[in-house]
């Protein structure tokens, strides 16, 4: 890596940008400059906007004139340009349009970069696209969890669609096989959650009173002997919330390695699951610029299918015993 010059920039905000924090607005900017430097510019009052001083929390408006204070940024070395994901993001692209794209995003590749990961869909989609002047992610998946995901081509896209996911105006289902036969064909959970560090200094989630309010539709699709395929449909959007709900209810995800049963992930290991069986589904919502309504399907990977074949199939282990399966 080597340091780019540095020079003062005279910037002027485009609406794509309008609405953003400055201080959000720096962050992506000034590519390899640490959060504090830029946070230790805007207090000394280096960055001006419209020749003024500003709070890092002053939402950009279009037309505002910025100015960027010579700092050094590290761009990569000729020929040494961070390495594209192991999977090809253009083949998954189930939809483009001017403001936003639907990914089908592969299991095992993060959404964006960060905690060792150096480079995560956003990333790679903004290597790949730089002539783009916005992509920004509209939502999260958990790295082994494959589907739908969006991401926002025009800011007012983003802002819009963060508005229908506050409002719970936006369908987002998922598919997940969980350990034990569901009781009900239908349940509505809201189990509060609370984010936390161990002593190890990862992060957890838990069902805790004080947690913020989390709610889930659970609807039971085929059952066998000791599983289950579930339907979990997001009423609030937490982090693992699917997850820590099921694993709190008493059935936790197949191959989920944080919060599930390890006795029973790994017999499912020996049956050819290699991650955590939880799938974007479907997602629906209004399309923001034209008001469309918009439906996206993506079908279980080849992999989870496999898993679900071998578990009716007579003659396998225990938890592959076919017993009285069902289609609700």
């Amino acid at each position: 890596m080597t340091l780019s010059k540095a020079f003062v920039e005279w910037l002027e905000v485009d609406e794509d940008h309008a609405g953003q924090r400055l201080d959000n607005f720096l962050q992506g900017y000034l590519k390899g400059v640490p959060k504090s430097h830029v946070y230790r510019l805007l207090r000394n009052g280096e960055v001006r906007v419209n020749s003024k001083r500003a709070d890092p929390s002053y939402r950009l408006q279009s037309q505002d004139r910025l100015r960027i204070p010579p700092v050094r940024r590290a761009t990569p070395e000729k020929g040494g340009a961070v390495l594209p994901l192991p999977v090809s993001l253009h083949s998954e692209i189930l939809h483009e349009d001017e403001g936003l794209l639907v990914l089908n995003k592969p299991a095992g590749v993060a959404v964006h970069g960060g905690s060792g990961i150096r480079l995560g869909v956003i990333e790679q989609l903004r290597q790949e696209r730089p002539e783009a002047r916005f992509l920004e992610l509209v939502h999260r998946l958990d790295r082994d969890t494959s589907g739908l995901l969006l991401v926002a081509k025009k800011r007012a896209v983003l802002v819009a669609l963060h508005e229908l996911l506050r409002h719970n105006r936006m369908e987002k289902s998922y598919l997940a096989l969980v350990q034990g036969q569901f009781p009900q064909a239908r349940q509505r959970v809201n189990f509060p959650l609370h984010k936390y560090m161990t002593a190890s200094g990862e992060r957890r989630v838990a069902v805790q009173a004080e947690g913020k309010p989390s709610e889930t539709l659970f609807t039971r699709l085929q059952t066998w002997p000791e599983a289950t395929l579930l339907e979990a449909r997001l009423l609030s959007g937490r982090t693992h919330q699917i997850r820590v709900h099921l694993t709190h209810l008493g059935f936790p995800i197949a191959g989920d390695d944080k919060y599930g049963n390890y006795d029973w992930n790994h017999r499912l290991a020996r049956l050819g699951l290699k991650r955590m069986f939880l799938h974007a589904a479907r997602l629906s919502f209004v399309h923001p610029l034209d008001q469309r309504p918009l439906v996206f399907e993506a079908p279980l990977p080849p992999p989870l299918v496999q898993i679900l074949t071998r578990l009716a199939k007579p003659g396998e282990e225990s938890l592959a015993t076919p017993g009285s399966a069902r289609q609700k």
